[in-house]
This record gives structure tokens, sequence and C-alpha cells, in this order.
């Protein structure tokens, strides 16, 4: 009977190191996708002709997919396990880049809008499943550590994404808009044969689901009978969590949205592809953020880190106001960096110390509160048309400084 007991014990760790690698694969995928919207942005004014700030519209579509998909995919979850809200997530960005045919046969914009937010609900659905199952795949004490490991290969993706963009859309003169579509087209149907072919893997690999994923950790987490959004809000470091998290995705996404008009305008005689190549660099940055930190989160506590980085990057926005060419771009790179284990961070944070039953509501509405992502670019934009780019950072400033604030108070012992 021992020896049943220990080899049960066995298969569930090579199981849960197989989901974890599997799970840590779709970072990557969601990483490649986001990468390449900010390139998209510019492409779009250059090619369909549209504004800055209706180029932010986007951010809009794409962010909000994110907020109308979490608690759907939040229900899947809860009904058909992690594995099950995976699933759909993926037969929701694939079909989303498929649907980028028609908008790009189209040259729609409108048509666009609409496939971007198929696709962000796919993502919306993997991260609303994939980044508490990678939390909770393990002890509380490690989470942040684990998630950030894990959101390292979210980091590739979005390296890689701005280097296709560049070199297959921002490369093209802005009267060769056929041959943009086209490339738009092929970038984003390869998207979908990639990910259809995870999907089958998910299908046919067996993943530990729910209790047996503590279990297997040797983590036990204090159940609850009470599983309602009350119970929820009453975590403390919680609520703050939710708010820290929208406005950390907000500048994070507008900082990236307007990387490349920042750059070309305090960059006298800079192209756009050298800029989106530029801006490659900055989400290199943006990974060797997160490697360079992970380790360290072994020693300091991450919520100190977050409070830092987050106060270092408050003071980055004042600082491009007075900057111009090469070092200009250098200050925005060091933003990336010192952006990097926020998102990962504030999860971590938010969800330790919160009973199973309610992880999965609790992953829901920090997917949802990605859709602050939605409304920054929009009014960056403004701001840009009005008073240059420049000035759009500073919408930023109030941002990174409450999730520093977070970092220092907001993460308390409930």
């Amino acid at each position: 009977m021992n020896q049943q007991g220990a080899a049960g014990k066995l298969v569930t760790s090579r199981n849960i190191k197989i989901a974890f690698w599997l799970v840590t694969s779709l970072f990557f995928l969601w990483g490649f996708s986001y990468g390449l919207l900010d390139v998209m942005n510019k492409n779009f004014q250059n090619h369909l002709g549209i504004t800055k700030a209706v180029s932010g519209l986007l951010q809009a579509a794409y962010f909000g997919g994110y907020f109308v998909i979490a608690i759907p995919a939040s229900m899947v979850a809860t009904k058909f396990g992690y594995k099950g809200g995976i699933i759909m997530g993926l037969a929701l960005y694939a079909l989303g880049a498929l649907f980028i045919i028609p908008a790009s046969n189209e040259q729609s914009f409108n048509l666009f809008l609409l496939a971007f937010f198929i696709i962000a609900c796919g993502l919306g659905s993997l991260e609303t499943n994939a980044n508490p199952y990678i939390t909770k795949l393990g002890s509380d004490e490690d989470a942040a550590f684990r998630i950030n490991m894990a959101q390292s290969f979210n980091g590739v993706g979005q390296f890689l994404g701005p280097i296709v963009g560049g070199v297959l859309f921002l490369s093209l003169s802005h009267g060769n808009i056929d041959q943009n579509m086209a490339n738009v087209q092929m970038v984003y149907v390869g998207i979908a044969v990639v990910v259809l072919a995870v999907l089958a893997l998910f299908v046919f690999t067996r993943m530990p689901e729910g209790a047996e994923v503590s279990e297997a950790a040797g983590d036990v987490v204090e159940e609850d009978t009470d599983s309602s959004y009350g119970k929820l809000f009453s975590f403390r470091h919680f609520r703050l969590g939710v708010i820290a998290q929208f406005l950390y995705i907000a500048a994070q996404v507008g900082a990236g949205a307007f990387f490349i008009n920042y750059s070309v305008e305090h960059w006298h005689g800079l192209a756009d592809h050298e800029a989106a190549y530029f801006f490659s660099i900055a989400l290199v940055a943006f990974l060797l953020g997160r490697i360079v930190t992970t380790p360290i989160m072994k020693k300091v506590k991450s919520n100190v880190i977050l409070a830092t980085y987050s106060l270092i990057n408050a003071g980055i926005m004042v600082v491009l106001q007075f900057v111009h060419d090469l070092p200009a771009v250098i200050v925005l790179w060091l933003s990336f960096f010192f952006m990097s284990i926020s998102f990962p961070t504030i999860f971590a944070l938010s969800v330790v110390k919160i009973p199973n039953s309610l992880v999965k509501k609790a992953a829901s509405l920090l997917i949802m509160s990605i859709v602050g992502g939605a409304f920054m670019p929009f009014f960056m934009g403004y701001v840009a048309d009005h008073w240059g780019t420049g000035a759009s950072f500073l919408l930023l400033l109030p941002c990174f400084l409450y999730v520093a604030w977070y970092g220092l108070n907001g993460v308390s012992k409930d």
C-alpha cells in the first residue's frame, strides 16, 4: 500500500512538471501577440491613415476583450477545470487570428478591431487560467518567483513580436498597402496554425487539477465554504491589488503603444522600422528585468522590489521630458526593465493566502483589471496629438506611484 502511495505521488509530481512547462508555453504565445500589437498601432497609422488617438482604439478593443472574457473564463474553469479554460482560450485565439484574413482583405480598421477583440478574448481566457495555475503550483512563499519565471517566456515572445513587425510591416513604404496587408495576413495565419497545434497537445495531456495541485505541492490552503465575491473582497490585499493591476497595465500598455512614436519624435531622422527594432530592445530589457530580478526574490521580499522599481519608473516619466536622441531611447529601455516584474508580482501578491475556492474568481477579476490598458492609449494619443508624445507619458506617473504605494503598504496580512 505504501508503494502504491509512493507511485501515485511520483506520477503526480511528473504530471505537475509536464503541466508547468506546457502552461509556460502559453506565456510565450500571448507575449508574441502583445509584441505585435504595439507595432500594429504605427502600422495602421501609416497604411490605413488613422490618427494616434484612433490607433489607441486597437488597445481598447484588445484589452476590452480581456475585460469581457474574464468572468466567463472563470466560470468555464470552475466547471471544467483549468484545462477546460485553457482549451477555450486557445480556440478563441486561433479564431481571432484567422479573422485577420477578411480584415486584411478588406483593409478595414473596424474589422481589425473585431479580430483583435476575439484574439484578446482567447488570451484573456488563457491568462485567467494560466496565471493562477502557475501561482498555485507550489508553495505561497515561492509564488512570485514561480510566476516571474514563467513570465520570462512571455518576455521572449514580446521581444520577437516587434522584430517580425518591423521587418514585415513597418519597413514597407506607406503606399505599399497591398503587400503590407498580405504580410499581416501571413503572420496571423501562421500564429493560428501554431496555436491549434498547442491546443491539440492540451487535449491529449493529463493535467492535475484543483486540490491535486495543492496536495502535490505539499501546500495546504484553508478552504472556505463562502466562495462569494463579497468574501473575496474582504481581503484587503486583494482589493488594493486589483486597483494596482489596473493602473500598472494602463502604464505598461501606454508605454508600449507609443514607444515608436516617442522615439521618432525625439530622435531626429529615426525611421519607423528602426524605432520598431529599438522597441524590440526595450522588450529585451523587459525580459532581462525578469531574468535578473527573479532570483533576487529568493532573498529580497517581492513587494519591496515592486515598490522600488515602480518609484524608479515614476522618476523616469519625468526624465523623458528632457532627453533627446539616443539618451531618450535608453531611458525608455530602462523603464521597460523596471516594469518587468510588476504584473506577475502584483498578481502573486494579490492571490496569496486566499482559499482555493476563491482563487479562480480572484484570477478573473485580476484579468478584468487588465482593461486599464484599453483606456490609457486613447488618452495618451489625445495628449500626443495636441502636445506631443513626450507629454503623454506624464499620464503614467500617478500609475507608478500607486503601484509603489501598494508594494509598501497595500500588501496586508489578512
